[in-house]
């Protein structure tokens, strides 16, 4: 045989065996199709499946695909939610230690009801004449009292619900940035410390971290927590805006060995909090929890809540007033109902709660009103991860405002809306390892201090073009609100400031 001969045969059989190949793919194919064929038409739970075989799959695959499309190539840069990606590329600059100067103009639309516009003064102060937010001092009345350097913060996020590098590279970051850093109602695990940050531990309904095995209080455990110097006040935790109502939720994926010893819950179980507090029923016995965990840990003890109405909270003022103004919490953190978390029944996370634009203006009116403004302190929390943001709460009455998800995106979120299930592709809410490698924590610590720092400077810009050097000396008539008839008005017109009420019984 010829090498011709020879190379031809070798063809022959080449296109012999792929021709048998691309049938048995035709036959596997067809098969899969006969075979979801005859599924789709004897199931019942879908009956777009059962009316239209094989062709209803597609609905439910570009169902999935439209939110990935819509990310990233159909919606504009102001659309998007629960955060737009103008918002999100904002922190992704910032934290990654770019320039954040824009030209040509702004791409947002100033005819948005409630869009804040802050107005610029003819006389700003000078650069040199200009000052950052002096440090305050939280709960002078504790043992030992907290003085918090910095007006923007993070928010409470628990280990468990983010992951073991996310924790570490917060609290890194945090205490580069001099920040504290709240632990969220999942505990404190040796992450949370690793950093050297300062800590606010949060209390929750489950008590987790400090309660013993029928789910109470401990004080033992208590006085272990407060033990450790980095932490340095104490966060009662009533509700909070994703799911007002209605206690944390934690996976049972999510409940692995070292959260399970963590928390004092069962490995692998998915752990529900309870509604509220089980010993607190009315305002007089949450002031005594707040009062019994400022005594045990003698360190500054408030609460964090989403209010629904400020009725519903004036009795809370009066009976302050009634017992003393010793008695009040150190601090107040208000939650908005547009809060986040990594998972909350829809119809609690989208209707129910005071969203943060109204309850917090009305919450600093109430502390005026009953006298109780210089004795608590008010931090503001709720979507706020950018610096018009936190300069507007500083202006409404905030003395601190604190952020959960835009250190969330410090950290590289990608809003992949993934946080109640095990499979976060950053790492950030995933016990996985496989995905937790994609998050380096040295990388991830100077994205986090670098956001931080950069807010604070924005923010601080910002006061200086209201001209005030201090961005705490922001006021209500700083800022305008535009209007459903597309002009803008002082925030002070919509709410103004109240007199002072006296405390005397």
């Amino acid at each position: 045989m010829t090498p011709i001969e020879m190379d031809l045969t070798f063809i022959e059989r080449a296109l012999n065996l792929l021709q048998l190949l691309f049938v048995l793919v035709l036959g596997l194919v067809f098969a899969a199709v006969v075979l979801m064929y005859i599924t789709d038409t004897l199931q019942t739970r879908d009956a777009i499946r059962r009316n239209y075989p094989v062709l209803g799959r597609f609905r439910a695959l570009f169902t999935k695909l439209g939110e990935f499309f819509r990310q990233y190539f159909f919606a504009m840069d102001r659309e998007e939610y629960p955060f737009n990606r103008a918002q999100r590329e904002w922190v992704n600059r910032a934290s990654g230690g770019r320039d954040n100067t824009i030209a040509f103009g702004s791409t947002r639309n100033l005819d948005v009801v409630g869009t804040p516009i802050f107005v610029n003064s003819a006389f700003p102060p000078l650069d040199d004449e200009a000052s950052p937010a002096a440090p305050m001092v939280i709960g002078p009345g504790a043992r030992i009292p907290y003085v918090a350097r910095s007006i923007f913060n993070i928010s409470g996020m628990s280990f468990g619900a983010i992951s073991k590098p996310a924790v570490q590279a917060l609290s890194k970051g945090a205490a580069k940035a001099g920040i504290w850093m709240n632990t969220g109602e999942g505990g404190l695990s040796p992450y949370h410390l690793e950093g050297g940050c300062d800590i606010v531990f949060q209390i929750g309904t489950a008590k987790y971290g400090v309660r013993d095995h029928a789910g109470n209080l401990d004080d033992d455990k208590l006085r272990a927590v407060a033990g450790h110097e980095q932490v340095r006040m104490f966060e009662i935790k009533l509700s909070q805006g994703a799911k007002p109502g209605k206690g944390g939720i934690l996976p049972g994926a999510k409940v692995t060995p070292e959260i399970a010893k963590i928390r004092g819950i069962p490995e692998g179980h998915a752990s529900y909090s309870p509604n509220r507090h089980v010993e607190v029923h009315n305002w007089d016995e949450l002031l005594d929890l707040v009062d019994h965990i400022r005594d045990v840990t003698g360190k500054p003890t408030g609460i964090k809540l989403c209010i629904g109405s400020v009725d519903g909270v004036r009795d809370f003022f009066s009976t302050i007033n009634r017992r003393g103004k010793d008695a009040a919490p150190d601090f107040i953190t208000i939650d908005g109902g547009e809060g986040g978390t990594g998972a909350s029944p829809m119809p609690l996370m989208d209707l129910v709660g005071m969203p943060v634009r109204e309850s917090l203006p009305r919450m600093a009116d109430m502390m005026v009103e009953y006298g109780l403004r210089d004795r608590i302190r008010l931090i503001a929390s709720g979507k706020l991860v950018n610096p018009g943001d936190v300069a507007w709460a500083l202006g409404a009455g905030a003395d601190f405002v604190t952020s959960a998800r835009g250190f969330m995106f410090a950290l590289g979120c990608i809003q992949a809306l993934k946080c109640n299930k095990n499979t976060c592709p950053t790492g950030i809410t995933t016990h996985d390892l496989r995905f937790q490698k994609g998050l380096d924590v040295t990388n991830k610590t100077e994205r986090v201090a670098n956001y931080a720092m950069k807010v604070i400077a924005e923010v601080e810009t910002i006061a200086h073009s209201v001209g005030v050097s201090d961005p705490r000396q922001m006021q209500r008539k700083h800022v305008r609100l535009v209007q459903p008839n597309g002009r803008s008005v002082r925030m002070d017109a919509l709410f103004p400031q109240v007199e002072q009420r006296s405390t005397a019984a």
